[in-house]
């Protein structure tokens, strides 16, 4: 059982983040998102999901995650933020976690750019 109510009170966290890539760039998009999935597969404990998609003319991504707890996202971030840097670079990026955050990790995205979206809704 996951989400609110979960074990311990613990909460499955989900993470969106939408790029449209610079001219050029999709093909580095692809290369460094094999090396975070190696990292991933490699190192994280809690990650439970990690999937980028493309559309069709390969000019935009989504790479949906999805975590045990705020605790697996945070080691993940600290597994991949030397390629996250780049990752970004190669064209314009909005994210979005969705979840209820520990104070950790609303810390930790404070003035990061990443949007926090707290349950109200689910069936």
């Amino acid at each position: 059982i996951t989400g609110p109510g979960g074990p311990n009170g613990m909460s499955e966290i989900q993470g969106v983040a939408r790029f449209t890539f610079h001219e050029g760039k999709v093909e580095e998009f692809k290369r460094l998102c094999a090396q975070v999935v190696d990292v991933v597969r490699a190192k994280d404990n809690g990650t439970l999901e990690y999937a980028i998609y493309l559309n069709d003319d390969q000019t935009e991504g989504v790479v949906y995650e999805r975590y045990e707890d705020s605790e697996a996202v945070v080691e993940h971030a600290t597994h991949v933020g030397d390629l996250m840097e780049a990752i970004f670079a190669t064209g314009s990026v909005s994210s979005e976690l969705l979840g209820t955050p520990s104070a950790e990790l609303t810390a930790a995205t404070a003035g990061s750019g990443v949007s926090l979206f707290r349950p109200f809704l689910s069936m």
